[in-house]
């Protein structure tokens, strides 16, 4: 986020709450005046802000629809494929051979209980992904195919608003705002934010706030003076082979890392250097 993103969420989630009267604002948590954190309204209840009842009208509109004719499509990104799905006379949304009760708006929120509850039947724990993703974005009204487009997430109420302003406020707009955030289309843009890499060689992490990155303070000094700027990346080569890992421990020869120093010996800082002196020789 910018750094006045949680400001702008707060305020956001406040108008929110003016045009639909649902507890938005009570996912606000202050301290002293200033805001500490917001909440995703999966974690309402820890401050009051009741949900109950949210998603149930939704739901019964996704029912109707799909009890009247209509057919969804789940495309499970693994080897069953793309399942057709229909309200059955039973009033069961039928997914291939899986049948799903109706999710209430606990189930939706968190992705985990009732119908997503996911078990050994890997068929099943492919569906509950794209299906609970599709729920929480309030998606299944406006297309049939799932993972769908990302123009057609949150854009329907009810739909969890936190979610939806996470992803606005953040500066790439995207954000890891719910379990499944990471379902996406195939050939389409990750929303979630996530990062992974299959050759990875240098993991860094900067802390600092405003300052944290940009080379000028924190961490990241340390790093640079005994890795060549391998606190920012500018002077690390990829090419040259990651150093190697310490031995087992409990082997022979194994190198446990050093005790902290004594108070008023350096601190973290020199902690710091230390070990990025000891791998990166």
């Amino acid at each position: 986020m910018a750094p006045d993103g949680i400001e702008k969420l707060a305020a956001d989630l406040r108008k929110q709450e003016e045009q639909d009267g649902k507890p938005w604002s009570k996912l606000i948590v202050e301290k002293e005046g200033k805001i500490l954190r917001v909440l995703n309204a999966t974690h309402g209840n820890a401050v009051g802000a009741d949900f109950s009842g949210y998603f149930e009208p939704y739901v019964e509109e996704v029912w109707k629809k799909y009890s009247s004719g209509a057919c969804c499509k789940i495309d499970t990104q693994a080897g069953p494929g793309v399942l057709e799905g229909k309200v059955t006379s039973s009033g069961k949304l039928r997914i291939g051979d899986e049948e799903f009760d109706k999710p209430n708006t606990n189930d939706i929120l968190g992705c985990n209980s009732g119908p997503f509850t996911t078990g050994e039947n890997q068929t099943r724990n492919a569906i509950i992904p794209r299906l609970a993703a599709a729920f929480h974005r309030t998606a299944l009204l406006h297309c049939e195919q799932h993972p769908s487009d990302p123009n057609t997430f949150f854009s329907q109420d009810p739909t969890n608003h936190y979610a939806r302003l996470v992803h606005v406020n953040n500066v790439d707009r995207k954000g890891y705002a719910f379990a499944y955030d990471d379902v996406q289309p195939e050939g389409g843009e990750d929303q979630s934010g996530k990062v992974n890499a299959g050759d990875p060689v240098l993991f860094t992490v900067s802390a600092g706030g405003e300052s944290a990155g940009k080379g000028g303070g924190g961490g990241n000094e340390a790093l640079q003076g005994e890795a060549g700027d391998a606190g920012n990346g500018g002077g690390y080569d990829r090419a040259a082979p990651p150093p190697p890992p310490p031995a087992n421990e409990g082997a022979e020869g194994y190198d446990r890392p050093p005790p902290p120093p004594p108070p008023g010996s350096g601190g973290l800082r020199e902690k710091v250097k230390g070990f990025a002196g000891k791998f990166m020789k």
